[in-house]
């Protein structure tokens, strides 16, 4: 089944997450309409190379053009204006960026898979036991359970409402018909007294007296079920507090948690439908009791005596509903989709000046009442103004479209939202750069700022003041501080749950190794198909805080993650990793999917596990050394002599992998021996895969040759076909550079080069001739 078909069959929780995976960026619509050809797409592929993505946009715009002459034969007029929109907003972004579109398609494909495979895994562990799983489930349960007790507790106190009322209805009637028939009721009893004051005090008929002992019973009735009633509605505020707790503090603040987790590459957060479905139930059955709180009062001003509960305990009762009310409504006023630029749909909370973000609210109270009656405002540092001048942190404006009213419309299952997707910052210019204070002891990497939302809800005679805020963003000004900006981000939202400390880099807590593996192998699983092995993370570890028998409680600080440079080395480790993720996404994603790298590996425990393999074998790891991040191979071969050597390659960089693919390089790998003979070294990759399994798929298919436009009359012999391979002399030196060459030139050239130190083989790439047939001449 296409994986589109498949997506529309998951639960609405999951369908809430595919939604949020679609912006103007990849409009859904277009998702949709062209569902099979997308899916038939090398979407990875085109986004590291230029030319299949310039390819393939201009297809994906042909395809537009023929599903728009479907929509024009049927007549679909609104289809054929979306898809209008959609070619020209694809054509006016993309048409210069083609490898930025297929970016994107490749991320909300890759995304769209580990939703199915987390829906799945959640259907699998449904049917079993898993004790987490149960824990949740019987919390969730119980939630239910006590949701579905208070709404049966409202009706039941509705019914009661309604008895007392016909109750009172009796009495009054049959106190103005005894009233006007001029009987006075004796003054014995307390509760009558205010009735006897207005009697005459003649003596009674016995049949008064009947008349005025039924009366005394039926107000003493209604007494005692006015104490009931509002008994009953005290001990249902009571459990609504309880409930609503358990709501705010707790589901609620779970799901604020794990959306942290989430904007740092952790597992995609639940949908907030469950938590809306709870909260407006509640919320309903608050209303009602504020309703039968306020029938109270219109019921003791008709009737009252000495005593009345409801004039001593109503207006407690009614505080206690408005707060509870005031408080639901605050807390449901909630961030759905934290601030995130489209085009780093992977690294939310980094926010470029200039560049438009995105970000959506919403109101998980479903009343349809309020349906376009809540005007949002956005404002950044609304509550900090006093610190950042503290701290010398940079003020900023926001532009765009500041202000929007929420609606049920825009969300695809009718949640009251707004999404604000037109945003841009704008730093405000001081005569020191923008900073209120020049001796800021914070970099502006490490400057937290607050997006808030703010809004007012007017319902049932009630003036509730909203206001929401995203997690704590930072503000770069240019690209190249993204690396660092998003160390921050990762940083805080490891190690707090406080939802608004923009002072936390004034003096960052440390974090143990547990936390900081979790948090590195999620950067590489949110990105690609794989995370980190235990061995990828040990040698991660060994880098960050040297050798160490057990890693597990070790201490890490900011500045040893990410400002400190490594020992012998002129950059951090975050540098480092983060520049090989950027390798790995880029240009050898598919490889890295597949489990062929092995990426982090010490250089002795390379040589422990390829010294028992055959000659040949060789593994892929990343370079220690290289700043901008490369990636090398290491094989087996044996000397003259028999002894088992480990060589490796000078690792290849994104310059020279701009030039070929990895996998080309691999393939087309040769060693030049002393006779000029070439030999590849690289047979088997570890354990034992042979090379052309392994990556013979991810190289392009030689192109047949072509004859050179002429004199059709004449006869023309076609060129000698050529193919770019890596060669490594033997007794090379640092001949790094990389250029075309015959092998007579590099004979020559190998003849005349001096013997240097040994050390990391370098290659050389060259031109091949792969025809014996001479050329034609010119």
């Amino acid at each position: 089944m296409a994986q589109w078909n498949q997506l529309q069959q998951l639960e609405t929780r999951y369908l809430e997450q595919l939604y949020h995976l679609y912006s103007d960026s990849f409009p859904m619509e277009l998702r949709q309409f062209l569902a099979p050809w997308i899916e038939s797409q090398d979407w990875a592929y085109a986004a590291n190379k230029e030319s299949h993505a310039t390819l393939v946009f201009h297809n994906l715009l042909g395809e537009i053009d023929q599903q728009y002459s479907r929509f024009l034969q049927e007549n679909n007029v609104l289809y054929q204006h979306n898809l209008r929109r959609i070619k020209q907003h694809l054509q006016s972004k993309y048409l210069e960026k083609p490898m930025e579109i297929a970016r994107i398609v490749a991320r909300c494909l890759w995304e769209e898979q580990r939703l199915l495979q987390t829906a799945t895994t959640a259907a699998q562990d449904g049917t079993t036991s898993h004790p987490s799983g149960t824990v949740v489930t019987e919390k969730q349960q119980i939630l239910e359970h006590n949701l579905q007790d208070i709404r049966k507790r409202v009706q039941d106190m509705e019914q009661k409402m309604k008895m007392l009322e016909n109750l009172q209805d009796d009495f009054d009637f049959n106190y103005k018909t005894l009233k006007s028939q001029g009987d006075n009721p004796p003054n014995s009893s307390p509760i009558c007294s205010e009735l006897s004051q207005d009697m005459n005090g003649n003596s009674q008929a016995a049949a008064t007296r009947q008349k005025m002992s039924q009366l005394e019973q039926m107000l003493s009735a209604l007494d005692q079920l006015r104490r009931q009633i509002v008994t009953e509605m005290a001990g249902l505020l009571s459990a609504m507090d309880f409930v609503q707790k358990n709501l705010t503090d707790d589901e609620l603040a779970d799901w604020k948690r794990r959306q942290q987790i989430a904007c740092i590459g952790g597992p995609p957060n639940i949908c907030l439908d469950r938590l809306e479905t709870w909260i407006t139930s509640l919320a309903e059955s608050q209303l009602q009791i504020r309703q039968q709180i306020k029938k109270l009062e219109e019921l003791q001003q008709k009737v009252s005596y000495k005593g009345d509960p409801i004039i001593q305990h109503r207006p407690a009762l009614e505080e206690k509903i408005v707060d509870l009310f005031r408080t639901l409504m605050k807390s449901a006023f909630v961030v759905e989709r934290q601030p995130c630029m489209p085009m780093h749909p992977d690294r939310p909370l980094v926010i470029k000046t200039g560049v438009q973000f995105t970000n959506k609210v919403r109101l998980l109270v479903k009343f349809p009442e309020l349906n376009y009656q809540l005007k949002i405002k956005v404002i950044i540092d609304k509550e900090s103004g006093d610190v950042a001048a503290i701290r010398g942190s940079r003020k900023f404006n926001i532009l765009g479209t500041n202000t929007k009213v929420m609606n049920m419309e825009e969300s695809n299952n009718g949640s009251l939202s707004a999404e604000f997707k037109h945003l841009t910052l704008r730093e405000q210019r001081c005569g020191n750069g923008g900073r209120t204070n020049s001796d800021a002891s914070l970099i502006v990497t490490e400057e937290l700022h607050l997006i808030t939302f703010e809004t007012e809800v007017y319902h049932q005679g009630l003036k509730i003041d909203l206001e929401t805020h995203s997690l704590p963003v930072v503000v770069i000004s240019n690209i190249c501080q993204m690396p660092n900006a998003w160390a921050s981000i990762l940083w805080y939202n490891m190690l707090t749950n406080h939802p608004k400390n923009v002072n936390f880099f004034t003096k960052p807590p440390v974090g143990t190794w547990d936390q900081v593996a979790e948090v590195l192998s999620w950067q590489f699983s949110s990105t690609t198909k794989r995370g980190l092995t235990i061995e990828q993370l040990t040698t991660l570890a060994e880098k960050l805080l040297g050798p160490c028998v057990n890693y597990s409680g070790c201490q890490i600080t900011w500045a040893k993650f990410c400002k400190e440079n490594m020992a012998g080395k002129g950059f951090s480790f975050w540098v480092w990793l983060d520049n090989i993720i950027d390798l790995v996404k880029k240009y050898i994603l598919a490889l890295w999917n597949e489990g062929y790298i092995l990426g982090f590996i010490s250089k002795e425990r390379e040589r422990a596990i390829l010294s028992p393999k055959p000659p040949g074998t060789f593994l892929l790891r990343f370079s220690e050394s290289s700043k901008e991040g490369g990636i090398t191979f290491t094989w087996v071969e044996k000397d003259i002599s028999g002894k088992t050597q480990i060589q490796s390659v000078e690792p290849y960089t994104k310059q020279q992998l701009n030039s070929m693919s990895f996998a080309e390089i691999i393939m087309g790998y040769k060693i030049m021996d002393a006779t000029n003979i070439l030999v590849s070294p690289l047979v088997y990759l570890f354990p034992e895969i042979p090379k052309e399994d392994a990556f013979g798929k991810y190289c392009r298919p030689e192109a047949a040759p072509e004859a050179e436009l002429g004199d059709p009359c004449s006869t023309i012999q076609p060129y000698l076909k050529t193919k770019f391979i890596c060669v490594t002399p033997t007794n090379s030196g640092n001949t790094s550079d990389l250029f075309p060459m015959s092998p007579r030139t590099l004979d020559s050239l190998m003849h005349n080069e001096a013997e240097a130190n040994p050390g990391p083989l370098d290659s050389l790439t060259l031109d091949m001739e792969l025809s014996s047939d001479v050329a034609s001449p010119m």
